[in-house]
């Protein structure tokens, strides 16, 4: 079990990211580089009070879990699910889901390099509490699907 981190503010919060994540990628235990962007800080650890698109309220619960987005990228026994495209109803290997800690998701925007290779973005983390059945029952993902 991974461990909860506890900061005062959300500020500590946005510079502990900024300072773990947005220096350089994270590798993947398969080995894809994943870059961070401050930008994704408001969308990955904020949530909406009225399950509505506005992100308007900090999500502690999120915040805490900071270190297992890391924890869970690196993870070989992590599960792997393709995304799910809304806008077109139906699943996508360029969007890949990492589980591995109880129900903490890991969102992932998989791109293929001009050079062949691929890399990802992070796009969001959390805990898919009311969610996570569907999300395990999505297709797996496999890089083979994209190259």
């Amino acid at each position: 079990m991974q461990k909860l981190l506890h900061l005062q503010t959300i500020e500590d919060y946005r510079k502990y990211y900024a300072q773990k994540y947005c220096k350089k990628p994270i590798i993947t235990f398969d080995g894809i580089p994943v870059y961070f962007s401050k930008s994704k800080f408001d969308h990955a650890f904020f949530e909406s009070s009225r399950r509505d698109k506005n992100k308007d309220q900090f999500s502690l619960t999120r915040a805490k879990r900071i270190d297992w987005i890391e924890a869970t990228l690196t993870n070989p026994k992590a599960n792997l699910y393709q995304g799910w495209d809304k806008k077109r109803k139906r699943y996508d290997p360029r969007w890949r889901v990492n589980v591995i800690y109880e129900d903490y998701v890991v969102v992932l925007q998989i791109r293929i390099k001009k050079s062949g290779f691929l890399k990802a973005e992070f796009r969001t983390a959390y805990v898919a509490d009311n969610s996570i059945d569907k999300i395990r029952k999505f297709p797996e993902w496999k890089k083979e699907l994209l190259i």
